[in-house]
């Protein structure tokens, strides 16, 4: 699933590539793919994309008065194309789930593989109209995102901390690919408790967040966007790692499955050498 560092670096690639340009038309080829319908896509047709944001793992694309608001969700992905063939595509057939032509005949295809289709798109007047944008809590490379209000936030739940790093209405834009890395390098367990956090175990965890995605958006900046998904999979330390050897210490990744996901983590750095419970309830093994 892209997350916050794929998706600022897809925000700067469009950045690049689609401001100042007008849109000729905005093709949905996937009936799940559009969660709005007023106003209508066809509304795009002649605007000129003025900015790219993001919110959390969402894109802002804005043309005109409009926003197009784009997650996509677990395999869905953005194609830059410098031509589309002259047949226009057919819709249901294949990945394809969008397509959105410029007027000088370049533009993007979204796309999404598998049979859970969660690709989104939305185009609303104000993105705080997207349920998913208005949930979306403080992003976390913000500069007004401090220690003290990291701390705040940890503070008012009581959940395992891979839990917590992973809820978007607490922090905006990490998934369990980051969670994952970002608990390597704070040297902690997915499943200890926020409420057990000292001041120095928040300190750790917030400064190994900061630097784990800043390093990721920056490794990130400027690689094509076809190359995004290659790039974040050989960054990983542990995430995706199962059975390999901690780039830290040597020991081996070791990984919890759940029903729809799992977690990968070294035990000698984050556990005291004791292997988790592989249960979706589990605790540290005593």
């Amino acid at each position: 699933m892209p997350e916050l560092p794929e998706v600022e670096a897809l925000r700067d690639f469009l950045d690049d590539h689609l401001v100042g340009k007008e849109i000729a038309r905005v093709l949905p080829l996937a009936i799940s793919v559009l969660k709005t319908y007023d106003p209508p896509l066809t509304d795009l047709a002649g605007t000129t994309v003025s900015a790219v944001g993001r919110h959390g793992k969402f894109l802002d694309i804005t043309a005109g008065e409009l926003h197009l608001l784009i997650h996509l969700a677990r395999a869905g992905w953005l194609q830059w194309k410098d031509s589309f063939p002259a047949t226009p595509p057919r819709p249901g057939k294949g990945p394809l789930a969008l397509r959105t032509v410029l007027t000088g005949g370049d533009g993007f295809d979204l796309t999404e593989m598998g049979t859970t289709k969660r690709l989104a798109v939305h185009l609303v007047h104000d993105p705080a109209d997207v349920p998913g944008v208005a949930r979306l809590g403080p992003d976390p490379l913000a500069d007004s995102f401090d220690r003290d209000a990291f701390a705040t936030l940890l503070g008012e739940v009581r959940r395992q901390v891979k839990g917590a790093l992973r809820d978007q209405s607490l922090i905006a834009g990490i998934g369990n690919a980051y969670s994952d890395e970002i608990l390597h390098v704070a040297k902690m367990s997915p499943f200890k408790l926020t409420t057990s956090l000292g001041d120095d175990d928040i300190t750790r965890l917030y400064n190994a967040m900061r630097t784990t995605l800043k390093d990721a958006v920056e490794r990130s900046r400027g690689v094509a966007a076809g190359r995004l998904k290659a790039e974040k999979k050989t960054s990983m330390r542990v995430h995706g790692r199962t059975g390999q050897p901690c780039p830290v210490c040597g020991d081996t990744v070791l990984e919890v499955s759940f029903s729809d996901s799992s977690l990968q983590y070294c035990p000698t750095c984050q556990t005291g050498g004791k292997p988790l419970a592989d249960r979706r309830l589990s605790r540290l093994l005593k």
